[in-house]
Formats: structure tokens, C-alpha cells, sequence
């Protein structure tokens, strides 16, 4: 095979691949040697990088995959937007589902211990929506089931994969572009305990039966959800917003 048919190939089945493509995967779809098909594929990679390309293919996870620049998520992100009218969730909606995203596959008891209440309806209601989905039983006592996000969910937040979740508090800001979600003042303050953030005790604390010190208990929990999710972007500004992968 000629490099410049190597080349195409490899750019085909990347372009098509669900996970990111290792070079065992694409050497064996070519049936061409590793050392031949990584010289092409970083030939590829590089034709890429230029500034007039809207999109690059990016090593990630040990493999290969397309994604859009950075530069260009903004307009894919009201483009997908568009599509999709808004999808309006309460804030405990909004709460639960930040939980599930960052400490998924997760069980319901295990979602009711970090938000400090009962979440089986709200779960109910990101099912319907197809936020989530279901990811087995966990092997303990019970065998509880398990909950993770959807595609749906990265379709609405413009995320390719996982890999792209952006911290909890860039998460707030997501949730009010891609999900139009009305959040009032005691919404508000409640977020910013789910995000990592501050809340001073007040009427919105109160009115939401839980004290000061109870939501500062969420407040660690969620962050330690966070600190351990293996794809979640390290640090606050590490600006992990992406828009969806080429043909995802």
C-alpha cells in the first residue's frame, strides 16, 4: 500500500472508530507493519495541525481519535445546541446528574450519600430524559444497579467522550447553556456546594432541610468524586469544554 492510500485509510477508520484506534488495531485493519502504518499516521497527524483545518487527530487513552479544535468549539456547541431544544431540570436533577457523571458506574445509595438525600425519583426523571443509563449491578449485597451517562448526556453538553468533562465548576456553566436549566437563588447556592464551591448558611440552606455543616460534608464528598474520576481534567482552569468529535 502507497503511503498516500495508507494515509487515507488510516484518516477512514479513525474517523469511523467508537473509541480511540491503537496502532495494533489500525496496523492489523490496514494488514500493514506497525513501523509503516506509525510513520503515516504521524504524517497524517501533522497535515492536521495547520490553523485552516477545523478539525485534528489526537492521541488519547493509548489510541487515536478525531476531534474538533478548540478554537472552533464555541460555534459546534451552538450549532449542536440548535438541534436540540432546551431541556429544563430542577436543580436536584442537576445535582444528581453532576454525581452520576463524575463518580459513574454509581448505585442510587451511593448517589443518596453525597447529596445527603433520597434520589430514586430524580433518577427516575433522568431516565426518561435519557441522561442516564443503566450499567449493570454492582456485586455487593443487593446487587444494586448501577447508573452512568448517556450519550444523549454528551450530545447535550457537546462532549465526544468522557475524557472531556471539564471540573465541576465549568460544569455549572455547561448545565445552564446546554440544558436552559432556570436556577433561582437558593438553586443557585445549592450548586455551588455540588460544584466544589461555597455556600453561606441562609435561607436557601435551610429551606432544603440541610445545615451548614451537612452541606460542607457534601461539599468534600463530591469533590473526592471528583479528585478520583479518572478522566476528569486536573484542576479548576484546565479548560476542558469540548465540543463533539467529527461524525459522533
Amino acid at each position: 500500500m502507497m503511503n498516500e492510500e495508507r494515509k487515507a485509510a488510516l484518516e477512514a477508520v479513525i474517523y469511523a472508530a467508537d473509541e480511540p484506534a491503537t496502532i495494533e488495531q489500525l496496523a492489523k485493519a490496514l494488514g500493514e507493519e506497525k513501523l509503516a502504518v506509525q510513520a503515516s499516521l504521524d504524517e497524517l497527524v501533522a497535515s492536521y495541525a495547520g490553523e485552516e483545518r477545523g478539525i485534528e487527530i489526537r492521541a488519547v487513552a493509548g489510541g487515536y481519535k478525531v476531534y474538533t479544535k478548540p478554537q472552533q468549539h464555541d460555534v459546534v456547541r451552538r450549532f449542536i445546541k440548535s438541534l436540540r431544544p432546551p431541556l429544563r431540570l430542577s436543580m436536584p436533577a442537576l445535582e444528581t446528574l453532576a454525581v452520576i457523571a463524575y463518580k459513574q458506574p454509581v448505585t442510587s445509595p451511593e448517589i443518596s450519600e453525597i447529596r445527603g438525600v433520597n434520589t430514586s425519583g430524580v433518577i427516575s426523571t433522568l431516565l426518561d430524559k435519557h441522561l442516564i443509563t443503566t450499567a449493570g449491578r454492582k456485586e455487593v449485597m443487593g446487587r444494586p444497579i448501577l447508573y452512568k451517562t448517556s450519550k444523549e448526556f454528551l450530545m447535550r453538553f457537546g462532549l465526544s467522550d468522557l475524557e472531556e468533562l471539564p471540573s465541576l465548576k465549568e460544569f455549572e456553566a455547561l448545565a445552564r447553556e446546554a440544558l436552559g436549566s432556570d436556577m433561582g437563588e437558593v438553586a443557585s447556592d445549592e450548586w455551588r456546594v455540588a460544584s466544589g464551591g461555597t455556600a453561606e448558611p441562609g435561607p436557601s440552606a435551610a429551606s432544603g432541610n440541610a445545615t451548614h455543616a451537612e452541606m460542607e460534608a457534601r461539599e468534600e464528598l463530591l469533590e473526592e468524586t471528583a479528585a478520583n474520576n479518572e478522566g476528569m481534567p486536573e484542576g479548576e482552569n484546565d479548560k476542558a469544554q469540548k465540543a463533539t468529535a467529527a461524525g459522533e
